[in-house]
């Protein structure tokens, strides 16, 4: 069969396409870090700042805006830990404003924990930290939460 140029234009505009896609798709795998997923409202400015943070130090970040009450409910994070953003990593739950150095440490400790949170949102911890808050900083604990639903220091912030 001959090809037509209907069918060489077609071929064309799809190999065009995969090229667009291309430079995405080699971002995501050359990150040694595993994918963030993060439920979070459309309109939480600091849940953005969070995210942006995460992403400038090399995590690829799957956003889902749908809120995150129910994720929160579902991953099993009790309402004394909640915070504005709910995410998971390899296998823990991340509530709130945690710090990357603290989201490795999880990752390369690998504790029999459910994961870590930040609750509320204190000012100065990451996505908490912009122009905005003039250089303010509250101090704050990052919890690591147990599977019983307790908790303990994992690493303090004065």
């Amino acid at each position: 069969m001959i090809p037509t140029m209907i069918n060489l234009k077609r071929r064309h505009l799809l190999a065009s396409s995969l090229l667009l896609l291309l430079p995405k798709v080699w971002a995501a795998s050359e990150s040694d870090e595993p994918v963030i997923d993060v439920w979070k409202s459309p309109a939480c400015g600091c849940c953005k700042d969070w995210i942006s943070y995460l992403q400038k130090n090399g995590f690829f970040v799957r956003v889902h805006d749908t809120g995150n009450a129910a994720a929160r409910r579902r991953l099993g994070i009790p309402e004394a830990y909640a915070s504005c953003h709910t995410a998971t990593v390899d296998g823990y739950v991340l509530e709130g404003h945690v710090s990357v150095r603290e989201i490795r440490r999880l990752l390369a400790e690998r504790p029999d924990a459910l994961g870590l949170a930040v609750p509320k949102m204190p000012i100065g911890s990451p996505g908490m930290d912009g122009p905005v808050y003039e250089g303010e900083r509250e101090p704050y604990d990052v919890l690591l939460l147990a599977k019983d639903g307790s908790s303990r220091v994992f690493q303090s912030y004065r």
